[in-house]
Protein backbone atom coordinates (compact mmCIF):
# COMPACT_ATOMS: atom_id res chain seq x y z
CA UNK A 1 0.00 0.00 0.00
CA UNK A 2 1.20 3.34 -1.04
CA UNK A 3 0.89 6.05 1.27
CA UNK A 4 -1.77 7.79 1.25
CA UNK A 5 -1.17 11.54 0.08
CA UNK A 6 -2.99 14.09 -2.74
CA UNK A 7 -0.06 13.52 -4.69
CA UNK A 8 -0.07 9.12 -4.99
CA UNK A 9 -3.94 9.46 -5.47
CA UNK A 10 -3.16 11.76 -8.35
CA UNK A 11 -0.74 9.92 -9.59
CA UNK A 12 -2.93 6.37 -9.52
CA UNK A 13 -5.77 8.34 -11.09
CA UNK A 14 -3.29 9.14 -13.71
CA UNK A 15 -2.51 5.66 -14.06
CA UNK A 16 -5.74 4.23 -13.99
CA UNK A 17 -6.61 6.69 -17.01
CA UNK A 18 -3.42 4.69 -18.94
CA UNK A 19 -4.25 1.95 -18.59
CA UNK A 20 -7.54 2.35 -19.71
CA UNK A 21 -6.21 3.68 -22.79
CA UNK A 22 -3.93 0.73 -23.09
CA UNK A 23 -6.59 -1.66 -23.09
CA UNK A 24 -8.82 0.25 -25.39
CA UNK A 25 -5.37 0.07 -27.77
CA UNK A 26 -5.27 -3.84 -27.41
CA UNK A 27 -8.84 -4.36 -28.16
CA UNK A 28 -8.11 -2.71 -31.02
CA UNK A 29 -4.47 -4.47 -31.78
CA UNK A 30 -6.50 -7.93 -30.95
CA UNK A 31 -9.57 -7.19 -33.26
CA UNK A 32 -7.01 -6.44 -36.55
CA UNK A 33 -5.47 -9.53 -35.69
CA UNK A 34 -8.58 -11.41 -35.22
CA UNK A 35 -9.53 -10.03 -38.47
CA UNK A 36 -6.12 -10.70 -40.32
CA UNK A 37 -6.75 -14.60 -39.28
CA UNK A 38 -10.12 -15.51 -40.40
CA UNK A 39 -9.07 -13.54 -43.66
CA UNK A 40 -6.21 -15.96 -43.94
CA UNK A 41 -8.38 -19.19 -42.71
CA UNK A 42 -10.67 -19.32 -45.48
CA UNK A 43 -7.86 -19.41 -48.48
CA UNK A 44 -6.10 -21.51 -45.70
CA UNK A 45 -8.72 -24.29 -45.37
CA UNK A 46 -9.77 -23.59 -49.22
CA UNK A 47 -6.18 -24.53 -50.70
CA UNK A 48 -5.67 -27.68 -47.86
CA UNK A 49 -8.96 -29.25 -49.43
CA UNK A 50 -7.96 -28.98 -53.07
CA UNK A 51 -4.78 -30.55 -52.17
CA UNK A 52 -6.63 -33.27 -50.52
CA UNK A 53 -8.58 -33.28 -53.82
CA UNK A 54 -5.73 -33.66 -56.18
CA UNK A 55 -3.94 -35.85 -54.12
CA UNK A 56 -6.87 -37.93 -54.82
CA UNK A 57 -6.93 -37.72 -58.57
CA UNK A 58 -3.00 -37.97 -58.98
CA UNK A 59 -3.20 -41.14 -57.31
CA UNK A 60 -5.73 -42.46 -59.66
CA UNK A 61 -3.68 -41.03 -62.55
CA UNK A 62 -0.73 -42.82 -61.58
CA UNK A 63 -2.18 -46.35 -60.98
CA UNK A 64 -3.46 -46.01 -64.65
CA UNK A 65 -0.04 -45.09 -65.86
CA UNK A 66 1.62 -47.96 -63.92
CA UNK A 67 -0.76 -50.37 -65.46
CA UNK A 68 -0.46 -49.11 -69.29
CA UNK A 69 3.60 -48.28 -68.84
CA UNK A 70 4.92 -50.17 -65.98
CA UNK A 71 6.89 -48.92 -62.94
CA UNK A 72 10.44 -48.58 -64.52
CA UNK A 73 9.37 -46.58 -67.57
CA UNK A 74 7.89 -43.87 -65.12
CA UNK A 75 10.66 -43.80 -62.56
CA UNK A 76 12.82 -43.06 -65.96
CA UNK A 77 10.70 -40.47 -66.95
CA UNK A 78 10.22 -39.02 -63.31
CA UNK A 79 13.78 -38.92 -62.98
CA UNK A 80 14.42 -36.71 -65.98
CA UNK A 81 11.85 -34.70 -64.97
CA UNK A 82 13.17 -33.45 -61.92
CA UNK A 83 13.91 -30.01 -60.69
CA UNK A 84 14.57 -27.20 -58.12
CA UNK A 85 12.35 -24.71 -57.55
CA UNK A 86 13.72 -21.34 -56.23
CA UNK A 87 11.92 -20.83 -52.92
CA UNK A 88 12.76 -17.08 -50.76
CA UNK A 89 11.49 -16.65 -47.18
CA UNK A 90 11.08 -13.22 -46.27
CA UNK A 91 9.33 -11.59 -43.22
CA UNK A 92 6.13 -9.68 -43.28
CA UNK A 93 4.63 -7.28 -40.44
CA UNK A 94 1.27 -6.83 -39.36
CA UNK A 95 0.94 -4.41 -36.64
CA UNK A 96 4.47 -5.25 -35.42
CA UNK A 97 3.85 -8.99 -35.61
CA UNK A 98 6.12 -10.67 -37.99
CA UNK A 99 5.30 -13.94 -40.09
CA UNK A 100 7.25 -15.72 -42.51
CA UNK A 101 6.52 -15.14 -46.33
CA UNK A 102 7.29 -18.18 -49.09
CA UNK A 103 8.36 -16.90 -52.38
CA UNK A 104 8.31 -19.33 -55.20
CA UNK A 105 10.60 -18.03 -58.48
CA UNK A 106 8.16 -19.30 -61.06
CA UNK A 107 5.81 -22.37 -61.69
CA UNK A 108 6.21 -25.65 -60.13
CA UNK A 109 3.20 -26.20 -63.26
CA UNK A 110 5.12 -27.07 -66.44
CA UNK A 111 4.15 -28.05 -69.90
CA UNK A 112 4.45 -30.83 -71.31
CA UNK A 113 7.39 -29.64 -73.34
CA UNK A 114 9.12 -28.19 -70.50
CA UNK A 115 9.07 -31.57 -68.36
CA UNK A 116 12.30 -32.68 -69.94
CA UNK A 117 11.09 -36.02 -72.05
CA UNK A 118 9.44 -37.15 -74.83
CA UNK A 119 5.23 -36.44 -74.08
CA UNK A 120 4.20 -37.81 -77.19
CA UNK A 121 5.12 -41.27 -76.30
CA UNK A 122 3.90 -40.43 -72.75
CA UNK A 123 0.03 -41.78 -71.95
CA UNK A 124 -2.23 -39.05 -71.04
CA UNK A 125 -2.41 -40.78 -67.72
CA UNK A 126 1.29 -39.64 -67.36
CA UNK A 127 0.86 -36.46 -68.60
CA UNK A 128 -2.08 -35.22 -66.00
CA UNK A 129 -0.65 -37.28 -63.27
CA UNK A 130 2.53 -35.51 -63.30
CA UNK A 131 0.70 -32.33 -63.78
CA UNK A 132 -1.88 -33.17 -60.53
CA UNK A 133 1.17 -33.90 -58.31
CA UNK A 134 2.97 -30.15 -59.70
CA UNK A 135 -0.18 -28.52 -58.76
CA UNK A 136 -0.01 -30.05 -55.24
CA UNK A 137 3.46 -28.35 -54.84
CA UNK A 138 2.19 -25.36 -56.13
CA UNK A 139 -0.82 -25.66 -53.35
CA UNK A 140 1.89 -26.73 -50.50
CA UNK A 141 3.99 -23.88 -51.23
CA UNK A 142 0.78 -21.45 -51.05
CA UNK A 143 -0.17 -22.83 -48.13
CA UNK A 144 3.05 -23.07 -45.85
CA UNK A 145 2.60 -19.04 -46.05
CA UNK A 146 -0.63 -19.41 -44.74
CA UNK A 147 0.37 -22.22 -42.10
CA UNK A 148 2.71 -19.56 -41.17
CA UNK A 149 0.94 -16.63 -41.16
CA UNK A 150 -1.82 -18.31 -38.95
CA UNK A 151 0.32 -19.85 -36.17
CA UNK A 152 1.73 -16.35 -35.52
CA UNK A 153 -1.69 -14.40 -35.42
CA UNK A 154 -3.06 -17.16 -33.29
CA UNK A 155 -0.04 -17.08 -30.64
CA UNK A 156 -0.23 -13.32 -30.88
CA UNK A 157 -4.31 -12.90 -30.64
CA UNK A 158 -3.89 -15.85 -27.22
CA UNK A 159 -0.89 -13.70 -26.26
CA UNK A 160 -2.92 -10.30 -26.08
CA UNK A 161 -6.16 -12.08 -24.70
CA UNK A 162 -4.12 -12.57 -21.75
CA UNK A 163 -2.90 -9.23 -21.13
CA UNK A 164 -6.30 -7.41 -21.53
CA UNK A 165 -7.52 -10.24 -18.88
CA UNK A 166 -4.71 -9.70 -16.87
CA UNK A 167 -5.33 -6.02 -16.93
CA UNK A 168 -9.12 -5.79 -16.67
CA UNK A 169 -9.21 -8.64 -13.71
CA UNK A 170 -6.05 -7.80 -11.73
CA UNK A 171 -4.58 -4.18 -12.19
CA UNK A 172 -7.83 -2.34 -13.15
CA UNK A 173 -9.27 -3.36 -9.93
CA UNK A 174 -5.88 -3.15 -7.86
CA UNK A 175 -5.91 0.53 -8.86
CA UNK A 176 -9.63 0.88 -8.30
CA UNK A 177 -9.61 -0.48 -5.04
CA UNK A 178 -6.29 1.84 -3.68
CA UNK A 179 -7.88 4.74 -5.26
CA UNK A 180 -10.91 3.84 -3.55
CA UNK A 181 -8.89 3.36 -0.02
CA UNK A 182 -6.93 6.92 -0.40
CA UNK A 183 -10.10 8.74 -1.28
CA UNK A 184 -11.63 7.54 1.56
CA UNK A 185 -8.70 8.02 3.85
CA UNK A 186 -7.79 11.73 2.66
CA UNK A 187 -12.11 12.53 3.05
CA UNK A 188 -11.84 10.72 7.02
CA UNK A 189 -8.60 12.85 7.48
CA UNK A 190 -9.94 15.72 6.01
CA UNK A 191 -13.32 15.62 7.69
CA UNK A 192 -11.52 15.02 10.88
CA UNK A 193 -8.93 18.44 10.53
CA UNK A 194 -12.97 20.00 10.03
CA UNK A 195 -14.50 19.50 12.98
CA UNK A 196 -11.06 19.93 15.38
CA UNK A 197 -10.86 23.40 13.34
CA UNK A 198 -14.40 23.87 14.26
CA UNK A 199 -13.85 23.00 17.89
CA UNK A 200 -10.99 24.90 18.05
CA UNK A 201 -12.95 28.11 16.60
CA UNK A 202 -15.42 27.25 18.79
CA UNK A 203 -13.48 27.44 22.15
CA UNK A 204 -11.79 30.68 20.75
CA UNK A 205 -15.24 32.09 20.69
CA UNK A 206 -16.32 30.93 23.94
CA UNK A 207 -13.28 32.14 25.59
CA UNK A 208 -13.70 35.27 23.87
CA UNK A 209 -17.12 35.57 25.09
CA UNK A 210 -16.04 34.41 28.62
CA UNK A 211 -13.51 37.30 28.65
CA UNK A 212 -16.20 40.13 28.08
Amino acid sequence: MIHPTRTNLLLLKERLSSVVNSIGILKGRRQVLIREFLNATIPFLRKRDDIRKLYGRALEELALSLGHEGKKSIESITAVSERDIGIEITEKSIWGLRYRDVNVHGSPVRKPDERGYDFLSATQHLDEGIYLFEKIVESMLNLAEFESKLKRLGKEILKTTIRIRVIEERIMPDLKNQIRTISQYIGERDREAYYRLKMVKGRQVTLRMLKH
